[in-house]
């Protein structure tokens, strides 16, 4: 049982290690800029954009990044009502967070998952594109915890999420 509050404390150091920069104002606007990234208008935009392309393979990819997408939402979905975990700001009192924080359960990050959902058949079918928007997706995930609505562990299985919906979607489409 102690390991388990060690790995706790472990993320909630990690946690303010990054959240405690919010203060900070050309930090915040920058994270401010690339959670939306993670979200829904957007990598929906970007997934349609891609798929309704006239290239044959870019309407390939894009058929791998929307169904990459719709696939990773159902298990955050899930995990989400399975695992009730409160947001940071709810739970540890020195968190800094905006005036209208997110009220439904953190585990794991949806944006997160989301973003890497579409950067994973990018980065496999078109390795240099893939190079330059991975960094993309991770500050996504930063971002989070940078903004009090994530621990680092709801980020990192949004990681492993977005990323395996994304290398099985390659394999099958």
């Amino acid at each position: 049982m102690k390991r388990g509050v060690d790995l706790y404390q472990l993320e909630c150091h990690l946690f303010y290690l990054i959240n405690h920069h919010y203060d900070r104002k050309r930090w915040n606007s920058f994270f401010h800029f690339y959670t939306h990234a993670g979200g829904a208008r957007f990598t929906i935009g970007v997934t349609l954009c891609v798929l309704l392309s006239s290239l044959l393979y870019a309407h390939q990819l894009g058929l791998q990044m929307a169904a990459a997408l719709a696939a990773s939402h159902l298990p955050v979905a899930l995990m989400k009502k399975c695992y009730p975990r409160k947001r940071p700001y709810l739970v540890l009192s020195e968190t800094k967070v905006s005036d209208n924080p997110l009220s439904d359960h953190s585990f794991p990050s949806g944006h997160t998952t989301a973003i890497f959902s579409i950067v994973t058949p990018v980065v496999i079918q078109l390795p240099l594109l893939g190079a330059l928007l991975l960094p993309v997706a991770f500050l996504v995930g930063v971002s989070r915890i940078f903004l009090g609505l994530h621990y680092p562990s709801d980020v990192l299985v949004g990681v492993i999420l977005g990323t395996l919906a994304g290398i099985v979607s390659v394999l099958l489409i």
